[in-house]
């Protein structure tokens, strides 16, 4: 890959040696390049990794990126790749905070050696600032055995990924169900299952490890969520099995046959339960607290016979007051989303930070969007509690799990649209007003790369900053 630096206007860039590729393409197309990813009229954070892509088929490729009319930056490649310089790119999203850059793509294929010049796109640069890393599970996007598994993290302003934690840990057993207390990088929690499995909990560089089915109600507790507050968890049990099916689009469901909710007091060590949250008559789950910690949101739905009337369920969205100081939920449960009136069932959740708005997934009917091709985003304004248009975020395949960044200004939906197999990390801005933008993937350094890996990106949450965990403390607990 060769790049040319221009120096214009406020972009003091140095120019680079001379280019042996072609420099001029002889015809020029009224349509704008087919490139992989679709990076075509989004909207991208000032910090965010460099967005390369390819077009199929290039021979040479050259990308000139203009900010307010002037020529600020040159990209060329062979195989079709653009593959922007990170220090350059940085520099170049620094100054055109709140602009476009408008590029312009140049091939050169066998079929048309002296080249084609296709019709400029715009890349419109947000000064909000995007949370610089996310973590994730990685897995395998199907019902089928697996030997690895793991917790990643993934530096957003650049392409590197590491090893959060993974099962080599925990005896070649499952680990999920991350979540973080306001963001943190230094305050986590994590479960193991398997043999010696539990609750991990990291805080002041310190591991420790509980195991919820000894304590309480003998429960094991998945989909955590931190008070703001930092003292509780909430948690949800859910007793989650699978239904196979021999016709149809659909292969498999997975539903819950029961679930409750709980919340666990990290300083006293102790699970706090609301029988009105633990009987039958009732299935709790995903909770979710709302910023300043006072209210608990969650999805319930009654009860079904399952798998035959798995159609019929359908969950809705409840909010409940919580009393901090006491630890204690309130008499008082309010239905956000009703799903005998809207149709459809909610799951997941998610209020952001700023207190405005909650984003949910919606499907057709049970608990787990993610093998449910209709499955979109939905949301909440919590002040006028009517629908938000978000469209925009939504596809022709599952969109499912997603959170919000620390700023309330992007989120991270996963969703199988590329292929309607493999849930991929989409993000996109959202405007004090709600209005959301173009998703755009996950910025890989070889665009190929989003193909090439088999897994799916499970359950993403922003952090502030690299997670150290002392991973020698962490396999010491599973010895």
């Amino acid at each position: 890959m060769k790049f040319k630096l221009l120096a214009v206007a406020l972009l003091a860039f140095v120019v680079s040696a001379c280019s042996s590729f072609p420099t001029v393409a002889e015809r020029k197309s009224s349509e704008q390049p087919v490139i992989f990813p679709d990076y075509v009229g989004v909207t991208i954070p000032s910090n965010i990794a460099p967005l390369n892509f390819s077009i199929t088929g290039a021979e040479y490729i050259k990308a000139d990126v203009a900010v307010d009319g002037g020529l600020v930056l040159e990209v060329e490649g062979r195989k079709g790749l653009v593959d922007f310089p990170l220090e350059e790119w940085h520099a170049l999203l620094a100054k055109s905070a709140g602009k476009s850059l408008s590029v312009t793509v140049s091939i050169w294929t066998k079929d048309e050696p002296q080249g084609i010049e296709f019709k400029p796109f715009e890349i419109h640069v947000s000064p909000d600032q995007i949370d610089p890393w996310i973590a994730y599970r990685l897995i395998e996007p199907s019902y089928e055995g697996w030997r690895q598994m793991g917790l990643y993290q993934r530096d957003l302003t650049s392409f590197v990924e590491k090893v959060l934690v993974d099962n080599s840990v925990n005896n070649e057993g499952c680990v999920n169900c991350h979540s973080f207390k306001n963001f943190s990088p230094d305050e986590m929690m994590f479960h193991a299952r398997g043999k010696g499995g539990g609750t991990v909990f990291f805080k002041d560089g310190k591991i420790s490890k509980v195991s919820f089915p000894e304590i309480g109600p003998k429960k094991q507790g998945v989909y955590p969520m931190w008070n703001p507050q930092g003292r509780y968890v909430a948690y949800s049990s859910n007793n989650t099995v699978q239904a196979f099916f021999g016709v149809g689009d659909q292969k498999i469901e997975v539903y819950d046959k029961d679930s409750d909710l709980m919340i666990y007091d990290t300083e006293k060590g102790e699970m706090l339960v609301d029988q009105r949250f633990m009987d039958s008559t009732r299935m709790e789950t995903f909770p979710a607290w709302s910023p300043d910690g006072k209210a608990l949101y969650f999805c319930s739905a009654r009860p079904v016979a399952l798998p035959e009337k798995r159609r019929e369920l359908r969950y809705d969205i409840l909010r409940v007051g919580f009393d901090q100081e006491r630890g204690q939920l309130l008499e008082q449960v309010d239905t956000l989303y009703n799903s005998r009136e809207g149709g459809l069932s909610a799951s997941f959740p998610r209020l952001s930070p700023d207190g405005k708005y909650l984003l949910y997934t919606s499907s057709d009917c049970a608990t787990f969007p993610i093998w449910h091709k209709q499955a979109d985003m939905a949301m909440i304004d919590l002040q006028s509690m009517q629908a938000v248009d978000v469209s925009a975020l939504n596809s022709t395949q599952a969109e499912s799990c997603h959170a919000w960044s620390s700023n309330s200004r992007w989120v991270v939906v996963g969703s199988r649209r590329l292929d309607g197999r493999f849930t991929r990390l989409y993000f996109a801005h959202v405007d004090k007003d709600g209005v959301c933008t173009k998703p755009f993937l996950l910025p890989q350094q070889n665009p190929q790369h989003n193909t090439w890996r088999l897994k799916s990106y499970n359950v993403p949450e922003f952090i502030l900053g690299e997670v150290k965990l002392p991973i020698d403390q962490v396999k010491a607990l599973f010895e």
